[in-house]
């Protein structure tokens, strides 16, 4: 084995090593987000609902709210906390697809 072909297995295995750690910091993220969705729809809204309905929102009790718009509004809010984190692990790790480094095609 010459030095040039050391040089691509190395840049092989370091390109193999780096989507592996991209997937696993994905992984790590998602399985974060889906426990606190998790623990805010079925906890909040079914576990816990008799708890926090000696609270009130709007005049609504609150595990109702939970139940019915809280769960809701915290999915959304995660869909965009999913979404800045990937792009900060999309240039942590440079798999973005952000095309703003390229030259425009003529």
């Amino acid at each position: 084995m010459d030095t040039e072909e050391k040089s691509n297995q190395l840049e092989l295995e370091t390109a193999l090593n780096n989507q592996t750690l991209y997937w696993q910091a994905n992984l790590k993220l998602l399985v974060k987000l889906l426990v606190v969705w998790f623990a805010v729809s079925f906890g909040c809204g079914i576990i816990l609902v008799d708890w926090l309905d000696q609270f009130t929102i709007a005049g609504f009790k609150l595990g109702f709210w939970f139940a019915q718009q809280g769960a809701i509004y915290v999915f959304v809010a995660l869909i965009f906390v999913y979404a800045r984190q990937m792009k900060i692990l999309d240039r942590q790790f440079d798999v973005g697809d952000d095309d703003s480094n390229q030259e425009p095609q003529s």
